[in-house]
């Protein structure tokens, strides 16, 4: 019988069904829900352009995971460095033929959808540090060489997407490549030591950041300074989130979202707008799902036989923990604001995708948790 479980060519289709987690998929279906209810609350009231595409894409990327989600967990082993490698020639493709807008080059124009790969890489580098790590020995995770060959890897899209320009998506791709790391098992240690570099050389850094973004991190500090410009967009986030109270303005009676006070309220700031209509509770309700939605994701991985099945879903799951982190903070004025959007619910078809495919190999290392990687 443990023969039967060990090698996935050898479940039914009806035992692969049976594997699925349930409490994940519940959790994913309702953050599709409450995002769609927030694009139909920031569309007007009425079921018009944003609300559309975000049930179409919600559609197709989550059925899109269920089927990535009997592709055998050995297979995305397999494809880690290969997925990684492929993004980085969509970045660099990005940077010399992509689509311009506000000032940035970071979209592919696939007719059907742009394409941001930055969104992409956030999966990649995980998928491909857990092939990394899954057959190295823990003594020598702390090696030199060991040590280097990541961090060249993660270096190499951080760049990139810092030249497009993107100052956010590069901290946030360098902030899952450095967890999957440190839950590789590398020493706290250098991790102190880069801390302590980073403030170091902090000044002499904000020398190279382009104007908008120095004007950010000033806005950060006192958004008051440019109430009109600069600080609108924070300040009327600030002032949305306040006045929902404990129970909220009610659906569809947000009056700084629905009076047109905060701009592009239907991507990274769509927790503003669900904060003010649905207050204090509904936010709590929304973390919980969050929560549970991570939770299950970790309890996946402790399932896995395979380290790299472990060490994926570790990763990932203390990723989406980050992202869902520096989102809330930033719309409460807490973080500067960096261009993070809210998983799931925040408008972006890029974003979505690369959630859905991340999740689609938990759902794949759940199913095959018994399946041994050579």
């Amino acid at each position: 019988m443990l023969q039967q479980f060990t090698y996935s060519e050898q479940l039914t289709f009806i035992q692969k069904i049976k594997r699925l987690d349930i409490w994940l998929i519940l959790c994913i279906l309702l953050l599709g829900c409450v995002g769609t209810v927030a694009m139909y609350s920031s569309d007007g009231g009425e079921f018009s352009y944003y609300t559309k595409n975000h049930i179409i894409r919600f559609t197709v990327f989550f059925l899109m995971m269920l089927f990535f989600s009997f592709i055998r967990i050995k297979f995305w082993h397999s494809l880690g460095y290969f997925f990684y490698f492929v993004v980085v020639l969509l970045l660099i493709y990005a940077s010399l033929y992509g689509i311009t807008a506000s000032g940035s080059q970071r979209w592919i124009n696939l007719y059907f959808v742009n394409l941001q790969p930055s969104e992409l890489m956030k999966i990649a580098i995980i998928v491909c540090f857990a092939k990394y790590y899954h057959r190295m020995q823990i003594n020598n995770v702390n090696k030199f060489r060991n040590l280097i060959i990541p961090i060249i890897v993660l270096i190499i899209p951080i760049v990139l997407v810092l030249a497009q320009p993107d100052l956010g998506t590069s901290i946030l791709i360098a902030l899952s490549g450095l967890l999957v790391i440190w839950l590789s098992g590398v020493n706290i240690k250098y991790f102190i030591y880069s801390a302590l570099t980073l403030i170091i050389f902090a000044p002499f850094v904000i020398f190279f950041l382009k104007p908008y973004q120095k004007l950010r991190i000033l806005t950060f500090f006192n958004p008051e300074r440019d109430p009109l410009g600069a600080g609108y967009q924070i300040i009327q986030s600030k002032i949305a989130v306040g006045s929902g109270g404990l129970s909220g303005k009610g659906f569809l009676k947000g009056t700084q979202s629905y009076l047109e006070f905060l701009p592009e309220k239907h991507t990274d700031f769509i927790f503003t707008l669900f904060s003010e209509e649905f207050g204090f509770l509904g936010s709590l309700l929304l973390l919980l799902i969050y929560s549970i939605m991570i939770y299950r994701i970790i309890w996946i991985g402790s399932l896995s036989s395979s380290f790299f099945g472990r060490l994926y879903c570790y990763g990932f799951g203390s990723a989406i923990f980050v992202y869902v982190v520096v989102n809330m903070c930033m719309v409460l004025g807490l973080l500067p604001i960096v261009g993070s959007p809210l998983p799931i619910m925040s408008y972006g078809g890029s974003s979505m995708l690369a959630t859905m495919i991340g999740l689609s190999i938990v759902m794949s290392a759940k199913i095959y948790h018994r399946q041994l990687i050579s």
